[in-house]
């Protein structure tokens, strides 16, 4: 886990791999159209918990998991961005429901490590494509939504997007104090 932690901090992380289509600037709003690569990702689902507290229970789940608490004691490294998917209800607040998505290191893909932990589960995805916007600091469920929301006006009449999901990502280790990435991705329909 520290070794994953220095990576993080001082290495190379691995970068979800991903193909910029577009990008676009509306409403002092700048965001890009990505094609983001399928694959094995390890997940997280909590339900019943609001988005700030379920993410303190999935991620280091996710973090252990990637960190060599697997059926081969390997530890893989982070992949970033770590992503989780957040069900926004009608007006605008989000469900308390949750998945977290660790894209597993190309190394992996092949052949990834069992999780230990039943509650992590790997999962094939296909590709999608998603509008990006990033946006810094720590970022907390009122972020994602207020984020969004701002996305969600910089495409009004320009793109369509699915409107029952949509991913939060982040890119830094939760120790990294300044010059935080973080981002919203509305999935393409």
């Amino acid at each position: 886990m520290l070794g994953m932690i220095k990576n993080s901090l001082f290495g190379s992380v691995e970068t979800w791999p991903w193909q910029v289509l577009s990008k676009g600037d509306k409403e002092e709003v700048a965001y890009e159209e990505r094609a983001c690569e399928g694959g094995k990702f390890a997940t997280v689902e909590v339900t019943d918990k609001p988005v700030d507290e379920a993410l303190r229970e999935a991620m280091p789940k996710v973090a252990k998991y990637a960190g060599g608490t697997n059926d081969k004691g390997i530890g893989m490294g982070m992949t970033v961005p770590i992503s989780f998917a957040v069900f926004p209800n009608e007006d605008g607040s989000l469900q308390k429901k949750l998945k977290v998505w660790f894209r597993i290191p190309n190394q992996f893909q092949s052949d990834p490590p069992a999780p230990s932990d039943k509650s992590v589960k790997i999962e094939e995805r296909e590709g999608i494509t998603v509008y990006s916007m990033q946006f810094g600091g720590y970022a907390k469920e009122a972020d994602y939504v207020a984020q969004a929301t701002r996305l969600r006006a910089a495409l009004e009449g320009t793109a369509t997007y699915r409107g029952d999901i949509y991913f939060c990502t982040g890119y830094d280790p939760p120790m990294k104090p300044y010059g935080r990435r973080n981002e919203i991705w509305l999935l393409k329909t």
